[in-house]
């Protein structure tokens, strides 16, 4: 097992502390059992890895030989998941022979990792109570337990430590919300942070956010997102071109995308795109709904409008299947048709349809979903003024005018009417935004630089 030679605090939490917060977190699972149970049997939620979440009984894995590492990263859904692609290859190239085993706390996350890491173990993240947590630790026997972003629970991080395995941090970010969140429990996350072996952050406003809450200076280093790296760039990629063909869309046809939405936006997505098509009849649409237990409920939504849908569960990628794919209103006609991505994974690679986009869930109080991708494809792209998640992000694409802020359906199309008017415009401001993004490459490397115990390799690896 690898030792940081840091003086770590060698009991962040008192067993005593562990047991109140076991019954905290019973009497709150109590408490919001009829909402799970409401969700569990009318949207599908919650109804998986059960066994693993309570009582820690993930793979029950061998121990690694003598100066090997197993790595046990917790991604907590999604966007966590996918961002561990160049994570992973960079560690692989470094320590081919350091096994691996990624942990998530959605439904779809488990699905995402799953499907994207095949040969690797992947399981629930336990409960933060006790006895699932230690469970889990005496199961899978990591040598490095690795948060991905943040989910800092007391419980598992002391149980972590009382094992003897390193504890570290990647891609950390914590926004101004949930650090005056963090701030009413810095008495008890205090202790839990000085026991972290590495916190890699994003930028220095969340390094300074850890420090207030007790971090020790010298183990906070700004590393970069790594959600920048792994983008892939390239409109050709074999994954776009099968959305594409998929979908049906010939090549040239401008479309314009709505994804990582939530309700209303699919709403505010389709009024806007019925008004831009008086003038630009050919432009197409594509929604992608943020949740999977919506998909059916926007289906019903954009026939509801008296729309054709082609749904891409219901496509397997030839011409003539995507044509019987299509659910038909009265009216059928090709250019009213809306297409509607409904499978997890195969957004990122959907963004290079996009000559527009707008990044859903910043119409609404989310605070925003992940803009870089469709920005990395050169994409003109736009979002609502409720960004607080991606604040940063946000702040340089508009500073370099690499994007734009919308309100309401009225300002979306009237947008929309202006990059199909100026089309050099929007191509301009899609360039812009590409740049950006490329300019941000190499916190991967920076943040397995800080993993690894190597030498950082760059300035914007630094310690207070």
């Amino acid at each position: 097992m690898n030792d940081s030679g840091l003086n770590k605090t060698p009991t962040p939490l008192p067993h005593w502390a562990g047991w109140l917060l076991n019954a905290a977190y019973v009497a709150l699972l109590t408490a919001v059992s009829p909402l799970l149970v409401y969700r569990a049997l009318t949207q599908g939620k919650y109804r998986t890895g059960w066994r693993e979440k309570l009582l820690g009984r993930v793979p029950d894995l061998s121990p690694v030989g003598a100066g090997a590492e197993r790595y046990w990263f917790h991604a907590v859904s999604v966007g966590e998941v996918l961002l561990l692609r160049s994570v992973l290859t960079e560690l692989r190239r470094r320590e081919p022979t350091a096994e691996v085993v990624i942990s998530t706390t959605t439904s779809t996350g488990h699905a995402v990792a799953r499907e994207t890491f095949p040969d690797t173990i992947v399981c629930y993240f336990p409960l933060d109570f006790t006895w699932a947590v230690a469970a889990a630790i005496q199961r899978l026997k990591p040598t490095r337990f690795v948060l991905v972003e943040l989910e800092l629970w007391p419980n598992i991080l002391a149980a972590v430590v009382r094992a003897g395995v390193s504890l570290s941090l990647i891609n950390g970010r914590l926004s101004e919300h949930s650090f005056r969140g963090y701030s009413k429990l810095k008495w008890l996350l205090r202790p839990v942070l000085r026991s972290f072996d590495q916190i890699a952050v994003q930028n220095d406003a969340y390094a300074e956010r850890f420090r207030a809450l007790g971090a020790p200076p010298e183990r906070v280093i700004v590393t970069g997102s790594v959600k920048f790296d792994g983008l892939e760039t390239r409109r050709d990629n074999d994954r776009t071109q099968s959305l594409r063909e998929a979908f049906g869309l010939e090549p040239g046809e401008r479309v314009f995308i709505a994804g990582s939405t939530q309700s209303p936006e699919e709403e505010i997505a389709i009024t806007a795109w019925q008004r831009v098509r008086e003038v630009a009849p050919k432009l197409r649409l594509i929604l992608v709904p943020r949740h999977k237990e919506r998909f059916d409920e926007v289906a019903e939504l954009v026939v509801a409008h008296g729309l054709p849908l082609r749904r891409r569960s219901t496509t397997t990628g030839n011409a003539a299947n995507a044509a019987a794919s299509i659910v038909t209103p009265a009216d059928n006609r090709g250019d009213r048709l809306v297409l509607l991505l409904d499978t997890l994974g195969e957004l990122s690679a959907c963004w290079g349809l996009a000559d527009f986009a707008f990044v859903g869930g910043s119409l609404t109080n989310r605070g925003g979903q992940n803009m870089i991708e469709p920005a990395g494809y050169g994409a003109a792209v736009c979002f609502g003024p409720n960004t607080r998640n991606f604040r940063d992000t946000v702040e340089a694409l508009l500073a370099c005018d690499g994007a734009t802020v919308v309100t309401d359906a009225e300002s979306l199309a009237a947008t929309l009417e202006h990059w199909l008017a100026d089309p050099a415009a929007a191509a301009a401001m899609g360039q812009r935004a590409q740049q950006f993004v490329a300019s941000q490459r190499g916190a991967t490397e920076r943040a397995l630089d800080c993993l690894c115990d190597e030498e950082p390799t760059s300035a914007l690896h630094r310690a207070a």
